[in-house]
């Protein structure tokens, strides 16, 4: 991914193949709680970050709001090598920092104290480390960044923003929720909308109704993912995903089910929200990872505990 010196292997974990996994990466930020550090990084510089890391590399980093959601994904990748030991179609998660291989000591650590499969850690110097997402095949970055995650969206990668936040680590199985439009469709209704109205959009749906919508952003994810969730019954899958959507499902869900019946992914459960904030259906499901494009949804699944990543349409 980076120059060879700056990518440390984990011989711990079976490395992969890129071209029939399900490739993550996550920024160190994402998956642990680096706000201090970060802090100290912005107030006194590189060097006394370094510093501090060095001197701590054996105090384990506080778990980060991607955590859990790593976790529930080993947990997947658990159960697919107990049905078939020898399936390629597995996740692979690779951590992408800026920090140099000296003071990125502490986050392999802390990823081994916890038990987690990484496969690659990556220490990138770069400006712009989203520039090696593409040649490893990464279908999915989660960054604490946003200049990162609006990168990686314009190269064509699935990405979403982290923000950071306590959360309660979920039981398993994996459960995915994605928003509809500009996270699993495009954004061709919601500029209907924000210009026009609901009354113009609710028509323009009406008589797109079976045309499919244009894919959105995360759209090669969810349909890696639903891929995956099919090599198990419905009862026994540990993959669970969700669609939960402003749209009414009177007015405006046909289309959008027509539309995953087009693509082929199948959803295990569907709420047509119909304007009512998704905190408490949100509070109910206890996703791993909630993916919006609305700030508002955003703030609304945080202060129910739900780790969510904003997907921004405004990069």
């Amino acid at each position: 991914m980076a120059d060879r010196e700056s990518t440390v292997i984990n011989t711990d974990v079976k490395q992969k193949d890129l071209s029939e996994a399900l490739v993550i990466a996550v920024t160190t930020r994402a998956i642990f709680s680096l706000e201090e550090e970060h802090k100290l990084y912005l107030e006194k510089g590189k060097e006394e970050y370094t510093r501090h890391q060095q001197a701590n590399q054996d105090k384990p980093l506080p778990p980060g709001t991607a955590f859990a959601f790593i976790q529930a994904v080993q947990h997947v990748n658990k159960k697919i090598l107990e049905r078939n030991p020898a399936e390629k179609d597995l996740f692979d998660i690779l951590v992408l920092s800026n920090n140099s291989p000296e003071s990125g000591v502490r986050i392999i650590n802390s990823a081994k104290h916890y038990g987690l499969e990484i496969s690659k850690f990556c220490f990138v110097s770069n400006e712009d480390s989203t520039q090696y997402l593409k040649s490893q095949g990464v279908k999915l970055f989660l960054s604490a960044d946003r200049t990162d995650v609006c990168n990686a969206l314009q190269r064509g990668v699935s990405a979403a923003l982290v923000f950071q936040q306590e959360v309660q680590a979920p039981s398993t199985p994996l459960r995915v929720v994605f928003d509809g439009d500009a996270v699993l469709f495009s954004n061709e209704t919601d500029q209907i909308f924000q210009e026009q109205g609901l009354e113009e959009a609710v028509q323009y749906e009406q008589v797109m109704e079976n045309v499919p919508m244009g894919e959105g952003p995360l759209k090669a994810f969810a349909m890696h993912l639903g891929k995956m969730r099919k090599k198990f019954s419905q009862e026994k899958s540990p993959i669970r995903t969700y669609l939960v959507t402003a749209r009414s499902g009177r007015d405006m869900g046909i289309r959008a089910i027509k539309t995953l019946r087009e693509w082929g992914l199948e959803i295990d459960e569907a709420f047509f929200m119909d304007g009512a904030p998704k905190g408490p259906i949100l509070a109910q499901i206890q996703p791993h990872i909630f993916f919006d494009d609305g700030l508002h949804n955003i703030q609304g699944a945080r202060n129910v505990g739900v780790p969510s990543a904003w997907v921004p349409s405004c990069c």
